[in-house]
């Protein structure tokens, strides 16, 4: 799932996985040869409560589904001013609530929604089944024009 977001990524100098968790995500970036900063609550850096971005000018992860507004708009924030870029993995179904609307309808960040045409296994047992569909959103403050859909593998 992370390799299919690679390939619409544009030349970024360094990325920064705020919710890393095992890092699997960061080793999946850093093996395409990209510089990857990852760092998670429970190594007791709160993202949320971030007001620097450390030099990176992509913000990429998968967010803590409960905080992922809260994820995106404070994202936003920090990437504007280095007209960075964002990317979310999310459920398909994310931009389909009135709350979230102004991150999407409007947004002029807003780029691009790349849908896995594949579901997520997420733990790796005897068993394991794949539970709901999801898609890679991404917010580019240098993104002109209306945002794009793409399916990816």
């Amino acid at each position: 799932m992370t390799l299919a977001l690679v390939p619409h990524l544009r030349g970024l100098t360094q990325i920064w996985d705020p919710a890393c968790g095992s890092g699997k995500m960061v080793d999946a970036l850093r093996q395409c040869g990209l510089d990857v900063h990852g760092s998670d609550v429970d190594n007791e850096r709160d993202f949320l409560g971030s007001e620097r971005i450390e030099g990176a000018d992509a913000i990429i992860t998968n967010p803590p589904y409960t905080l992922a507004r809260e994820f995106i708009e404070h994202s936003l924030t920090l990437m504007k001013p280095v007209g960075g870029l964002v990317a979310m993995l999310l459920r398909t179904d994310f931009d389909h609530a009135k709350t979230r609307s102004h991150l999407f309808q409007g947004c002029l960040a807003f780029a691009q929604k790349l849908v896995l045409t594949k579901r997520i296994v997420w733990f790796e047992r005897p068993g394991a089944a794949p539970s709901f569909n999801h898609a890679w959103f991404i917010w580019d403050w240098k993104h002109q024009g209306p945002p794009t859909l793409a399916y990816v593998l």
